[in-house]
């Protein structure tokens, strides 16, 4: 029998270890848990998963909600920063975009001119504004117009400013309720939960990072998108000043989407 070389059988040898250190690093990075390092909720049922992330909304003392709802009266797009004492932030409709502010029970509207020109009921039969409205417009052009609480609007203008309500009928999924991918909002690591097999009752991205707040809601049935951020981040409530309210002084415009 001939002998092998030193140097062919060193290389014999390092060649299946290799092989060998190679497949268990293989088999380690498989077996590596997706949870590690975060709050661990991503091990819970689907529903006990939905069911921190309620939680977590309805102990929270403020949230920014952006995004899209779609309803059988319009779709309207929402950037609005949302607390128990009030909110404040923007409203887009098909028609206009208009600033929403309230304080407590006082509610707030500010618009451009173009908004309060083409108000209902403020247009001849040709459906342009008259002369006095649109000189009305200009001076209401960027002020804030307060909302009395007995006029038809403020009910429907006050629920884009009431936290507890947005969040309560937002935050619903419908169906047998599932775990679905791991993914990202913004840097956030999240564990999405779906209502029904595809996500048509909805799905949730909820945080894997610190307290499992709801960061993305999708309704079902192509309802609308929204974005949940600065979960329990403060933001200053002031009523304007006295020189910046004007009077609308007659029955606000609707604002159907």
């Amino acid at each position: 029998m001939t002998a092998l070389p030193p140097a062919r059988r060193t290389r014999r040898v390092v060649l299946p270890v290799a092989l060998c250190v190679g497949l268990a690093a293989a088999l380690t990075a498989c077996a590596e848990d997706p949870d590690e390092g975060t709050n661990g909720v991503g091990r819970l049922p689907a529903k006990e998963i939905e069911g921190k992330a309620r939680a977590a909304a309805d102990a929270a003392a403020s949230v920014r909600l952006a995004g899209t709802l779609v309803s059988k009266s319009g779709t309207y797009t929402l950037n609005m920063r949302l607390k128990a004492q009030g909110a404040t932030g923007s409203v887009t409709t098909r028609k206009s975009t208009f600033e929403l502010l309230r304080v407590g029970d006082a509610l707030f509207m500010k618009a451009g001119a173009t908004f309060w020109r083409h108000a209902e009921g403020s247009t001849e039969e040709s459906g342009e504004p008259t002369e006095a409205d649109i000189e009305a417009a200009d001076k209401l052009d960027g002020k804030y117009v307060k909302v009395p609480q007995d006029d038809p609007s403020y009910k429907q203008l006050r629920g884009f400013t009431e936290m507890n309500v947005l969040l309560k009928g937002l935050l619903v999924l419908h169906g047998e309720v599932q775990k679905g991918n791991r993914e990202k909002v913004g840097r956030v690591r999240t564990i999405e939960v779906a209502g029904g097999r595809h996500g048509e009752g909805g799905t949730l991205a909820v945080s894997l990072e610190g307290t499992p707040f709801p960061l993305r809601f999708a309704r079902g049935g192509g309802g609308g998108v929204v974005v949940l951020s600065d979960w329990n981040k403060d933001f200053p409530l002031t009523e304007p000043a006295k020189e910046d309210i004007l009077d609308y002084g007659r029955q606000l415009p609707r604002t159907s989407g």
